[in-house]
């Protein structure tokens, strides 16, 4: 049995007009690429972990369309919440029409054999940035927000990292303590691409997780982002356009 994860999957069968292919060539069919790599590499006693960014659905009735397509793949699916994730609404509501091979984490405890997995959405830092490993492009399916002050910008930014922080905080608290693996699933990077000490990291070293998966980013240049393993904790970047859509062995 092993441990698989694939982000941003960023599925469209529910509402077919917000394909992926405008962010270019590479997008093109991408949701036969994932299903292709997944049956390689999946099979069904195995754990694939999907950190956020799942549909492109407003509503949860469109969403379980992408979502009954992940539950005919091979696996147990654990889900938690991206940015994107419109659809998303109270835990319970999500859980009670989930597929019956998918479960969620979202402030709450997934346990999976001797594995033990929370998470959280996470937010963007002050504390680093990735602009240097992105190629930027217009996103036409990005909602068009009206313009804030800079200030009042940052403002909000720092009040949803520090909730989330918290959220992320009280998790990593209701983890099983009787597994001996622990894994944390948060959408937004929780570290710098160099691995310098953020708020996030010294969270994990001091609960003992083990691996934190996470996704977010993309247009990423090929291999410029490895992350890797700081003070115990494996950081695995997951968002399938870097990996070319091909699920990564975490356990």
């Amino acid at each position: 049995m092993s441990v698989w994860s694939l982000s941003d999957l960023h599925l469209s069968f529910g509402t077919p007009n917000k394909k992926m292919d405008v962010f270019g060539p590479k997008w093109t069919d991408h949701a036969d690429k994932i299903k292709k790599n997944w049956m390689e590499k999946v099979s069904a006693d195995d754990l694939v972990l999907i950190a956020g960014d799942i549909s492109w659905a407003l509503h949860l009735k469109e969403a379980l369309i992408d979502l009954k397509w992940i539950d005919a793949l091979p696996g147990t699916k654990v889900i938690s919440k991206g940015n994107h994730d419109y659809w998303w609404g109270s835990n319970s509501k999500v859980q009670d029409a989930l597929p019956g091979s998918i479960h969620l984490v979202n402030n709450t405890v997934f346990d999976w054999n001797d594995i033990t997995i929370g998470g959280t959405r996470l937010w963007d830092s002050e504390e680093y940035n990735f602009n240097d490993f992105i190629e930027f492009r217009d996103n036409p399916l990005e909602k068009k927000k009206p313009k804030i002050d800079p200030d009042e910008a940052l403002k909000q930014q720092r009040k949803i990292f520090d909730r989330e922080v918290i959220r992320l905080q009280t998790n990593l608290g209701q983890l099983n303590p009787e597994a001996s693996k622990r894994i944390v699933m948060v959408h937004y990077p929780p570290i710098s691409a160099d691995l310098r000490a953020s708020i996030v990291s010294k969270m994990l070293e001091h609960f003992g997780i083990d691996y934190c998966v996470f996704g977010h980013l993309h247009n990423v240049r090929e291999n410029t982002l490895p992350f890797g393993e700081k003070n115990g904790v494996n950081y695995l970047f997951t968002s399938c356009d870097y990996l070319d859509f091909m699920p990564i062995k975490v356990l």
